[in-house]
């Protein structure tokens, strides 16, 4: 037999494209489908959540092709559906569970729409969904007749519908997206809540009720059933006087922190809503910060921004924590504190390490929550000046950690001796470990006065000589926030002590900020240069920042300075920085040589 050369055929391979403009992935099918609004901001968010916050499997929902109801089963015309949940893998008429539309409408009429739907279809359950609110519906056939009426929420996926609000602590799930709950739990109350209309006014109701949350979540046994629910038929006086019974309990423990005059000012049909909407999920668990999420959304830029305030993604808090790594003993503290977010995150870290501690040595629970409270108290240390911000992070923390968290409502930036007597009992300069802070910064806000401004350095004007920069006795008359911050928290650590901060990328860069990159560079051991990506705090602030990581009066290391690697990929999954590494700045690179 005679030996045929061939050459083999090479098997072309489709590489599909990561991005396709014009077009998103769908969560489910993974196909391309239309980027339009609806369904970037309600329809691909909404099954996301039924697979991760209510367990339904893939293979039971369908959105493309979309699912269409017939006005009659032997035909006639016929509707699309955004989202069908079915109770099997079979898409049949008969195993129809779930029905959810995502027009952009308004509740009135996206409420009429799904009803149509619901009429023509064999699904009890449906949801409206436009991405700004929601709300839920179940059919009751009665006598030949059908009937709707809201309900709290749908059950999570192996659960019958009289299960909703029937919830044992250990039930609770994760959250992925509070964002989207929050908002339209803010949709609902401004549209239906009479007495307060103000998303200020609307974010404190809310956060009182977080707070009921997360005490309800703390002190409640793992086989016992929750107080803070809102169960199918249930009353909403019953609902109300359950949730007013934990806030009590909440003021009680917490007296120092939250005041008796202190209450819950939403109606009992506002408060089951918002009860309904929380309910099944376990707070203390979020990979986010939750307070600081219903702040943004909420008040987001219209409070804050005014102040250059703005709020730390989880994930970034996370990486910076995670590298300077506090250690149980070691004092902390954030000069900028805001709603907490870096504390409960370090708070967190302390725990875990002493959890691990506890395994070694044998502890018992006792012994082990006895450190956990200690660390609590006489470890965390936060300054914030906003008066209702600190009060809110003095009530996380407490409830957190069950300690008073050790937060302080002053100016980080003051004369420490025009600072409160208990301030200054828990408070000095040179006296911390670990400082992890995001400062306020903004280019229409200043620091001004000649007491508050002598203190500082870098409040002075610097001139260049010899390729160095030398300070001059020429006081300004302000100075940009974020500039005295960076010294201030300098001042605050003690030599060696380790400091993770958020910056505008200029400094690294621009020529009129050189003089303040010297000063950082000229006594301190830089670790780390995070380059964050330019939507990190978008669409509350615009700035381009950079984290940076460092060691007080310890001489620089070029060598230490590291990029972030691969195994901090999982950590910062929400929001990727660019292409999963951190670049190092080249003014960075030039000091230390390593062009």
């Amino acid at each position: 037999m005679s030996k045929t050369n061939y050459k083999p055929i090479k098997e072309k391979v489709k590489v599909e494209p990561e991005e396709k403009k014009g077009y998103v992935r769908d969560y489910i099918t993974n196909t391309w489908v239309k980027a339009t609004p609806e369904e970037i901001e309600a329809v691909q968010i909404f099954v996301k959540q039924l697979v991760e916050d209510y367990n339904y499997p893939k293979a039971h929902i369908q959105t493309r092709p979309q699912y269409r109801v017939k006005q009659r089963p032997s035909g006639g015309k016929d509707f699309p559906v955004d989202i069908a949940v079915f109770s099997s893998n079979n898409h049949t008429f008969d195993s129809e569970y779930i029905l959810v539309e995502c027009k952009k409408k308004n509740r009135k009429d996206g409420k009429k729409q799904l009803e149509d739907y619901l009429h023509f279809s064999k699904a009890y359950l449906g949801i409206w969904f436009n991405g700004e609110e929601r709300l839920f519906l179940r059919k009751i056939e009665k006598q030949g007749k059908i009937f709707f009426e809201e309900i709290p929420n749908i059950p999570r996926y192996g659960q019958r519908v009289e299960d909703v609000g029937k919830f044992q602590r250990k039930d609770l799930k994760k959250p992925h997206n509070l964002k989207v709950v929050f908002k339209a739990i803010r949709n609902h109350l401004a549209g239906n809540f009479v007495g307060a209309t103000r998303d200020e006014e609307l974010a404190r109701e809310l956060i009182n009720l977080i707070f009921c949350k997360i005490y309800d979540e703390r002190f409640t046994k793992p086989e016992d059933v929750v107080s803070f629910r809102f169960g199918i038929d249930e009353d909403l006086k019953e609902v109300k006087a359950r949730i007013f019974d934990l806030f009590e309990k909440v003021k009680s423990k917490y007296g120092a922190i939250l005041d008796v005059s202190d209450k819950i000012n939403l109606d009992e049909h506002a408060i089951a809503y918002l009860v309904g909407e929380l309910q099944n999920y376990c707070l203390i668990e979020s990979e986010r910060d939750v307070i600081a999420d219903a702040f943004e959304t909420f008040i987001g830029y219209s409070l804050k921004g005014e102040q250059g305030q703005f709020f730390t993604p989880r994930n970034v808090i996370k990486v910076m924590v995670e590298i300077v790594n506090p250690q149980p003993g070691e004092l902390i503290i954030d000069p900028a504190c805001g709603s907490g977010g870096f504390l409960v995150e370090s708070l967190k870290h302390m725990w875990k390490t002493l959890e691990n501690q506890a395994k070694e040595l044998n502890w018992t629970e006792l012994a082990l929550n006895e450190e956990k409270v200690a660390t609590a108290i006489h470890n965390i240390r936060g300054i914030e000046k906003d008066n209702f911000l600190s009060k809110v992070a003095k009530a996380y923390m407490a409830i957190i950690g069950d300690g008073k968290g050790g937060i302080f409502c002053e100016d980080s930036l003051e004369q420490p001796s025009e600072w409160k007597d208990k301030t200054k009992q828990s408070i000095s300069l040179k006296k911390f470990d670990v400082l992890l802070t995001n400062p306020p910064f903004g280019k229409d806000i200043k620091v001004v006065g000649e007491d508050k401004l002598k203190q500082y350095d870098l409040a002075y004007n610097w001139k260049k000589e010899s390729e160095k920069f030398e300070k001059t006795n020429k006081l300004k008359t302000e100075e940009a926030p974020q500039i005295i911050f960076i010294e201030r928290s300098l001042q605050l650590l003690r030599d060696g002590g380790r400091m993770g901060i958020v910056l505008p990328e200029t400094f690294l860069h621009a020529p009129n900020s050189k003089y303040v990159l010297n000063y950082i560079l000229k006594n301190n051991n830089i670790s780390w240069v995070i380059d964050l990506p330019h939507n990190t705090f978008r669409p509350h602030n615009n700035a381009k920042c950079v984290v940076l990581i460092l060691e007080k009066n310890v001489k620089q290391q070029p060598e230490s300075i590291w990029q972030l690697p691969k195994k901090w990929d999982t950590i910062i999954k929400g929001k990727r920085f660019t292409d999963g590494t951190i670049k190092i700045k080249k003014s960075i690179k030039k000091r230390f040589g390593m062009t």
